[in-house]
């Protein structure tokens, strides 16, 4: 059973939010759910990523991860202490087809019929989320997201999952991130499928919102009364410096990382300078088939981003230094409240969505055991999360429509190329294990939900 921290959290302040304000919680698939290669799952890019010498810290994969494939009842038990109003996650696109088309798997569709019902009987909404980076294998072999045909194959995911929840779940996401996974998977190199290529990062890009469209029309039909959105990482994009070279670079950046996928989907056009780029692979009535009306924007922001110019680097961006100025993370993002609440308040007004903060965390490096007093007692994780609150809650007093908020993480998890280094969870998981124990900062959170948390 979880442990309380030995400390008390912050003291109580003075956040005001509606009782209709949604509280919750994040998580992805192949970050928690382990089962790798239980119960028929077919492997995903991401288990081939792993398996690359040198991508992941120390060899770490998602194989068992947090186990929550098998111990996802006690992860509900822990939302409903929490006081969690709704749970994020994500469906395994190779855990229900594991050659990502072709033959169902019956196991991995139960499994989600057992998660979904289980948070409904403890009175926690499900919110699904089809896409958190784990394509398919088989489909990767048939060229990814740079295959046109990946829209179709998307679709037909999204029917399926929209057949068999869609009674149940009225909350859907289409992807998760578009700019980190197309950005890190095709331009960088930094992420699965591992490639860096410019004519493979633009079709990506533009089969991916394909995708969201195709996708959007899919729930549409499927589930009447469904709310449809997507999930963008918003981070300002600031210069490294004020040399001219680093601000055409940052420019570019800001296209690449905040624009590229919420622009075309939500106003109908991609942004001037990839808009350029990305002309030779649309077709006649593509914009029409991406800019498909929502119900929601999703917001995952953690931190602003520094850019520099790099004439090395594919696109000739890259991430510069961080001003010496501003506090850090333990896993050395700036910590800048400022920066979130100028964010909802831009969201706003470009987009006139209702918004929901999908994902907001703080991160340490730690890959020691439970009982140091830094992992369990984490404050600096509670003060970001109160900053963060403060700021969202400044925000909405001058007019940015948030109506929810679920922190990343509930749990510690794989997180990508940092392995288990990387801790963001309110929960620490022990990985010998598989031990949860509540950190602080699930208490300060249950007490925020409570109404009786502050700065």
């Amino acid at each position: 059973m979880p442990r309380p921290a030995d400390k008390p959290p912050l003291a109580a302040g003075s956040f005001d939010f509606p009782s209709d304000f949604l509280w919750g919680a994040s998580t992805s698939a192949y970050q928690i759910e382990g089962a790798a290669a239980e119960d028929g799952r077919g492997p995903s890019i991401w288990d081939s990523f792993c398996k690359m010498k040198g991508r992941v810290n120390h060899g770490h994969n998602g194989d068992v991860a947090c186990d929550h494939y098998h111990r996802y009842g006690e992860d509900i038990e822990l939302m409903k202490d929490l006081g969690l109003g709704a749970y994020r996650f994500s469906l395994s696109w190779p855990r229900l087809l594991p050659a990502g088309k072709g033959p169902v798997n019956p196991a991995g569709l139960d499994f989600y019929d057992r998660l979904i019902d289980g948070l409904l009987d403890a009175g926690i909404e499900p919110w699904a989320t089809l896409y958190h980076w784990d394509l398919p294998q088989g489909l990767d072999d048939l060229g990814g997201w740079t295959n046109r045909d990946s829209a179709g194959w998307f679709a037909d995911y999204a029917l399926l999952c929209a057949k068999r929840y869609g009674d149940r779940v009225r909350r859907w996401a289409t992807f998760n991130e578009f700019s980190v996974f197309t950005l890190f998977g095709y331009a960088f190199g930094w992420g699965a499928p591992s490639v860096s290529d410019r004519a493979a990062h633009l079709k990506a890009i533009h089969h991916v919102n394909l995708a969201h469209g195709a996708a959007v029309d899919v729930l549409r039909a499927t589930v009447p009364r469904a709310l449809v959105g997507a999930i963008h990482s918003v981070q300002p994009c600031r210069p490294a410096s004020p040399a001219p070279e680093d601000i055409a670079a940052t420019s570019l950046f800001n296209e690449h990382w905040n624009l590229a996928f919420p622009d075309p989907q939500i106003l109908g056009h991609y942004p001037p300078q990839i808009a350029q780029a990305i002309e030779p692979y649309l077709q006649a009535g593509d914009m029409a088939r991406i800019c498909r009306p929502i119900d929601w924007f999703g917001v995952n922001h953690y931190a602003p981003i520094y850019g520099k110019a790099d004439p090395d680097m594919l696109w000739g961006f890259v991430f510069g230094a961080l001003p010496e100025t501003l506090p850090r993370s333990g896993v050395g993002w700036p910590v800048d409240p400022v920066a979130f609440e100028e964010t909802l308040s831009g969201l706003t007004d470009r987009y006139h969505l209702p918004i929901y903060v999908t994902e907001n965390g703080y991160g340490t490096q730690s890959a020691d055991g439970p009982r140091e007093r830094d992992e369990l007692d984490d404050r600096g994780r509670v003060a970001y999360l109160a900053g963060s609150v403060a700021a969202m809650q400044r925000a909405r007093q001058a007019g940015a429509d948030v109506r929810g908020y679920f922190v990343w993480s509930l749990l510690d998890n794989f997180e990508w190329g940092a392995g288990y280094d990387d801790r963001f969870g309110i929960v620490f998981v022990d990985f010998a294990t598989q031990e949860r124990i509540l950190k602080a900062s699930a208490r300060w959170y249950r007490d925020l939900i409570r109404g009786k948390a502050g700065i």
